[in-house]
Formats: C-alpha cells, sequence, structure tokens
C-alpha cells in the first residue's frame, strides 16, 4: 500500500506543506527540484524541508487512474448513448407526433443536465477538499450508476402519462449533479498520486476512458439500431444500454472503495489533526469564497483551458454528425461512423501524446494545438464539405489528432493550476462553469448562427475564436511539466529518486 511504502523509504518521507503554493518550481533537473524546495522554505515556515519527498506506490498508481478513468467512461458512456438513441427515446417519452418536436424535448432533457453540473461542482468540489477525494468520487459514481440505470427503469409515456418525461429529467438531473462533482474530482485524483516526471501520461488515461466510454455507447446503439426491428427497439431494446449501467457502476464503485486517500490530501488532513488545526478550520469557513475570489486568476486560466477544450471537443464529437446529415445532406450512419472511427484514432495517440507533455512540457503541447485549430479548421472544414468519404475521413481526422493535444494535456494541466487546499473545488467549479456555458451550448450556438448567417464555414470560425482564447491562457499560464503540484513535495516512483532530490538539495543549500 501507498502509505507503508512511505514509511519505508525514511522516517522523514513524507510530509507535505499544508496550503501554501508558494513559488512555482523551476522543471528539469532533480537539482532544479530541490531548489525550488529551498525557495518554498523562504517563503513560508510552514513549507517542506528538503528531506520531504513522497515516494508512490506504482500499484496503487495503477489503480488510481483505472478507478478515476473508469468513472469517465461511464460518464461518456451514457452520453455516447443518449446522443445515438435521442430519436428511440423521442417516440418513448415525447410522443407528439411530431420528430422535431420530439428530438428537441429529448435534448432538452438532455441538456438540463449541464445546468445542474456547475451545482454539483460547488457542492462536490468543497466537499472533495474537505473530507477526501476518494469518498467523493464513490458517491459520485454511485449516483451516475444509479441516475443512468434508473433511465432503463422509467415506463414509457404510453403506460404512465406525463409522468414518464418528468421521471426522465430527474434522472437526467442527478446524472448532471454527479457529473460535477467527476471530472474535477478524477483530475485530482491522478495527478496527486502520479510521480512528477509522469504525471502527463498518467493524466491522458483519463480522457482515454471518456473516450472508450463513447465509444462503447454509440458502437452499442449502432449495433441495437442494426440488428433490432424499429417495433423491438422502441418497446424493450432501447433499456438495455442504459440498464449495463448498474453492472458497470458496481465494478467502479469497488475500485474507486479500495484505494487509499492521495497522498496530498491525506498529508494535509493529517496536518490538520496536528498543529495546523486551527488554520484548516478557518479554511473550512473561507469555503467558496476562497475557491474562487481567492484564486481567481487561476480559475480564469482554468475556463480559459476549459473552453478551447470543450468547444473543440463538443464540435467535432457532438456537432459534426448532425452538421453532415442536416447541413451537407450526408448519410446519417456513414457520418456518425465516421466520428467513431475518429475517436478511436484519438484513443491510439492519447497515450503518446500525454508522454509528449511530460518530456516537452505542457504548455507547447496545448499551444500547438491552438495555432493548429486556429490554422487548419478552415482547410479541415472545406475538405469536410468536399463530401466524400475520404475527403471528410482527412478532414476530421485532422482536427480528432489536435483535440488530442488538449485530451491528453489538461487532465494534468488543470489541477496543477491550484494548491491542495482548494484544488478540487476551484477545478470543479471553473470546469463546470466553463463547459455549461461555452462547451455545451457549441451545437445549439453554431446551429443559430448558420441560420442567421447561412454561413456553412462558422463551425471553423467557431473553433478559431476558441483557439485564440486558448492561447492567450497558455500565454499567461505557468509550466507544470515534471514539477510538484503546487503546495505538494516532489513526487517520485523509487526511494533512489527520492534520495537523488535530497543529496541536491542539501548541496544546494550549501551554495
Amino acid at each position: 500500500m501507498l502509505s507503508s511504502k512511505r514509511a519505508q523509504a525514511s522516517e522523514h518521507v513524507p510530509t507535505q506543506s499544508p496550503v501554501a503554493p508558494g513559488p512555482r518550481h523551476p522543471a528539469g533537473s532533480r537539482a532544479d527540484a530541490a531548489s525550488g524546495l529551498r525557495k518554498d522554505r523562504g517563503a513560508d515556515p510552514a513549507q517542506h524541508s528538503s528531506d520531504e519527498v513522497t515516494v508512490v506506490d506504482p500499484a496503487m498508481v495503477k489503480r488510481a487512474v483505472s478507478a478515476a478513468a473508469l468513472g469517465n467512461a461511464m460518464e461518456w458512456f451514457d452520453f455516447g448513448v443518449y446522443s445515438y438513441i435521442a430519436v428511440t427515446l423521442g417516440h418513448v417519452f415525447f410522443p407528439s407526433g411530431n420528430p422535431t418536436a420530439q428530438l428537441l424535448s429529448t435534448f432538452g432533457a438532455f441538456a438540463a443536465a449541464f445546468l445542474v453540473r456547475p451545482i454539483g461542482g460547488m457542492v462536490f468540489g468543497p466537499l472533495g477538499d474537505r473530507i477526501g477525494r476518494q469518498k467523493i468520487l464513490a458517491i459520485t459514481m454511485i449516483m451516475m450508476a444509479a441516475g443512468t440505470f434508473a433511465i432503463g427503469l422509467i415506463p414509457s409515456y404510453a403506460s404512465i402519462g406525463v409522468g414518464a418525461p418528468i421521471l426522465l429529467l430527474v434522472a437526467r438531473l442527478v446524472q448532471g449533479f454527479s457529473t460535477g462533482g467527476e471530472y474535477g474530482g478524477a483530475s485530482t485524483f491522478i495527478a496527486e498520486y502520479a510521480p512528477d516526471k509522469k504525471r502527463g501520461f498518467l493524466g491522458s488515461w483519463l480522457e482515454f476512458g471518456t473516450l472508450a466510454g463513447y465509444v462503447g455507447g454509440a458502437g452499442l446503439v449502432t449495433l441495437m439500431t442494426a440488428l433490432l426491428s424499429t417495433e423491438d427497439l422502441h418497446s424493450w431494446g432501447w433499456r438495455i444500454p442504459f440498464l449495463i449501467a448498474g453492472p458497470m457502476g458496481i465494478i467502479g464503485l469497488y475500485l474507486r472503495m479500495r484505494l487509499e486517500e492521495t497522498p496530498a490530501f491525506a498529508q494535509l488532513e493529517k496536518e490538520a489533526r496536528t498543529k495546523e488545526k486551527a488554520r484548516r478550520e478557518v479554511e473550512k469557513r473561507i469555503g467558496i469564497r476562497e475557491m474562487i475570489f481567492g484564486q481567481w486568476r487561476s480559475l480564469l486560466l482554468c475556463v480559459g483551458l476549459v473552453l478551447v477544450f470543450n468547444v473543440t471537443d463538443y464540435m467535432l464529437l457532438s456537432y459534426m454528425p448532425s452538421y453532415l446529415t442536416s447541413e451537407l445532406k450526408y448519410d446519417e450512419t456513414h457520418g456518425l461512423l465516421v466520428v467513431l472511427a475518429v475517436m478511436v484514432l484519438m484513443m491510439a495517440a492519447q497515450p503518446f501524446a500525454g508522454r509528449l507533455t511530460d518530456r516537452f512540457g505542457r504548455r507547447p503541447v496545448i499551444a500547438a494545438g491552438c495555432l493548429g485549430f486556429l490554422v487548419l479548421s478552415v482547410p479541415a472544414l472545406l475538405l469536410i464539405r468536399q463530401g466524400s468519404l475520404a475527403a471528410i475521413a482527412v478532414g476530421m481526422g485532422a482536427l480528432g489528432l489536435l483535440l488530442v493535444t488538449f485530451t491528453a494535456s489538461m487532465p494534468s494541466t488543470l489541477p496543477a493550476l491550484f494548491p491542495t487546499k482548494v484544488r478540487y473545488g476551484s477545478l470543479s467549479i471553473g470546469f463546470n462553469v466553463s463547459v455549461s456555458l461555452f462547451g455545451g451550448t457549441t451545437p445549439l450556438v453554431v446551429t443559430a448562427l448558420i441560420g442567421a448567417t447561412g454561413d456553412k464555414m462558422m463551425p471553423a470560425y467557431y473553433m478559431m475564436a476558441a483557439a485564440v482564447i486558448g492561447g492567450i491562457a497558455v500565454l499567461l499560464m505557468s509550466e507544470s511539466a515534471r514539477k510538484p503540484l503546487p503546495g505538494s513535495p516532489p513526487a517520485v516512483e523509487t526511494e533512489a529518486e527520492a534520495e537523488e532530490i535530497r543529496r541536491a538539495a542539501k548541496a544546494d543549500a550549501t551554495v
């Protein structure tokens, strides 16, 4: 287990700063990391000494990554199922006789989940900073699985009338509320477990789970649509993907309950019980005010980074199938299959891009993605508008690979914006506000812009605008690759690495 391995390392290993992030630690050599320790001590007497290094347990890290990624996979499994089976759900829950009204009602229930995501972030985020990441991630897993499973049990409109769409809306609100605490907690969990030099690679598996969940959900619905008759799909077949969430939730909960608390939070909690108890009580009373106003600069950077990440994400994975069908009159089935193929391509590239962020830094990788969307969005969309399968595949594939620069880097970049004491809460608030305002509204806004202007190149212009905002955020953020998280000591994989840092710190202290 993690705690026992740290105990074996040294009687001094590990301890951790209670709260203060201090200056950013320089990247690069172990001596640089040690120098960062010395600088922190000068800035705050409560900061850690040169002895303090966290030696992580590789087996526990793997379990942490798996459990966090599975939760994200569950969230996007539901997203894929709901998006691809929306027409069927319209017939089951909103039988108005008007197909357009049915679809709008179905997506209205879908969009309702986005409205409560920031509320979920404001509730679960502070709780995650107060009682622990592991406990809250277990709760969000239960709620997500229960909400999705419940949809599969709801009687149809033909059986109970207006109660059916009301129950669907309630289930969606439960899902959205729980999702508000999922991404911020999952990315925080992985970031606080990972050794500094592999945080990008390990964090990239979180979005691998996202893509796997979406592909699994969408692929299952596509398979069922091909195998079942319309009558069977409307009567009972649509329930199957939602009911699968039950066993998936039990597996995910089991994995998350087996985890220990992250090293960063565990040490914070330990110090709260001793000499820092009074200080921590003050911090608890600060709550939301500290998470927002005390971290306003980091929060704005988070919103900007999440904006470019989610606008491009929802544009490619959610809006493009509709764009191909409604605006370009492309065959619906082929359009969905192209998007699924792009996601499989992204999954293959995800871990490699994560390693690039560890080697070259988060900023260069994110900046490359912003520049790519700024320069290539118009050519890629022109290719897509050519209409041939090859042209669509190349254009969508190019956008998908550019998106990987964000999906691979954000899970390690965003947690590093905030100190341990408010990391879960501030990240959850910033992430979900940005997703709700900009990411989830992307299909609606772009559709409205095309309708108002008649310009079918509007998706490209919208992505370019998002890339500019993301580029500004990259210019203003600090590099976090291969550095300790703010408020945490260096995290390494072996005692030899820890000893190397201690020796470098002692040598640096004598200079």
